[in-house]
């Protein structure tokens, strides 16, 4: 079939095998270009099919060389439909990996469930032994609880007060106003019952009670801060609520695993196109602002980069992790940097539709989301008969 992109909001419906092959390979090359990661042996990713997670998952195999399991709850194609995106990078990844001889392995489900961590903890005890490393990095609109089987519904809004401010059209680059109402507290209590700690605790635990945690292991989730302009979506609002409880579990895991020699930490990454990022009013119109500061100045990464730095130079630098006064690795830091911060500030002041192509780079948002489904990457020919069916090397 011939596979072009269909999209409804910020979701793209179909994706592409071959786009997402190669924007994978690029991830793998970059990192294998780089000086290797010291430190890891056997890694977990929970949530590694997109994003951050998958990058952390490609620097953890192809940077350090480790044994990796990806936990993530993507489909096959079917019924003449396309794959998610997930589904074609896993495949791509673990084709790689197979290749060179490290052993990779997928479990596709529900990772909030029993079932997925039972079935996880089976796949290390018979294939690594142990793990050293788990990453945490789900990303879900929705969680049923394992114990209760109660599900909670999260959503994007401020806390206290109604929220106005710009946003952008990122498909036809029209700037327009956003007003938000407030969440109840039934909203927020929900939102952090999803994007919150307690799972990111549960899955340590079952690890850590099936003696399947190496000693000294360490375990990571993945957080957001930003500046001013989107804390009332953001830091302020209910996923900074669920954010809060987030970096309470880290602490927690922390003395937990200390007793072992273990480390637990929440990094506070860089803004990026990602599935999540483009769900948030406002956040994709200063993403653009950004880009186009940050590539000015010549500091720019995207999510391959911003993770090899992140366990280069952080998690397993030579001198030791560094943290800010709140226990946080902040791998925003060139992000926050108060000279790209200014700029930001004052470009978003005088924003417009009749500016926005000259003063951002809206462009590169809108190429980079197409990317995130295997769309306008280089070489690809998308004009193409291809086969959506791809299977996964070792989904188990």
């Amino acid at each position: 079939m011939i596979i072009q992109p269909k999209t409804r909001g910020f979701i793209c419906t179909t994706a592409h095998p071959e786009g997402c092959a190669a924007q994978v390979q690029r991830q793998i090359e970059y990192v294998k270009a780089q000086q290797p990661v010291a430190g890891i042996k056997n890694a977990l990713v929970i949530g590694a099919s997109t994003g951050y997670g998958l990058a952390s998952r490609i620097v953890s195999a192809f940077g350090a060389g480790a044994n990796t399991i990806g936990v993530y709850f993507d489909r096959p194609s079917e019924g003449g439909r396309t794959a998610t995106a997930g589904w074609y990078n896993s495949a791509a990844f673990e084709q790689a990996a197979q290749d060179a001889g490290l052993k990779s392995f997928s479990i596709v489900g529900d990772a909030f469930s029993d079932e997925i961590k039972a079935k996880t903890l089976d796949l290390i005890r018979t294939e690594l032994g142990q793990v050293d490393l788990v990453v945490y990095s789900v990303a879900s609109p929705r969680r049923t609880h394992p114990k209760t089987g109660e599900t909670f519904t999260s959503v994007l809004k401020p806390i206290g007060e109604t929220f106005s401010n710009k946003t952008v059209n990122f498909h036809n680059g029209e700037v327009t106003s956003v007003t938000i109402e407030p969440a109840t507290e039934d909203e927020i209590s929900q939102t952090v019952a999803v994007m919150g700690g307690e799972d990111w605790q549960m899955w340590i635990d079952a690890l850590q009670e099936a003696g399947l945690l190496a000693p000294q292991a360490v375990t990571v989730a993945y957080n957001y801060i930003g500046p001013e302009v989107t804390h009332a979506v953001y830091r302020e609002g209910t996923i900074g609520r669920a954010k809060l409880d987030l970096e309470k579990t880290g602490k927690s895991l922390n003395n937990q695993l200390g007793a072992t020699g273990g480390r637990a930490y929440v990094s506070v990454n860089k803004a990026l196109v990602t599935q999540a990022s483009a769900a948030i009013p406002v956040v994709p119109l200063y993403i653009s602002l950004l880009y186009k500061v940050m590539k000015e100045k010549n500091i720019h990464e995207g999510c391959i980069e911003q993770m090899y730095r992140l366990f280069s130079e952080r998690l397993y630098a030579p001198q030791g992790t560094s943290t800010d006064e709140s226990g946080l690795i902040r791998i925003d830091d060139w992000e926050m940097r108060e000279d790209v911060q200014e700029e930001v500030s004052k470009l978003w002041s005088i924003v417009s539709t009749e500016n926005l192509a000259e003063i951002s780079d809206i462009a590169s948002y809108r190429r980079e989301f197409f990317q995130l489904f295997g769309f306008e990457s280089e070489g690809i020919d998308y004009e193409a008969d291809t086969n959506p069916e791809v299977s996964i090397p070792n989904l188990r």
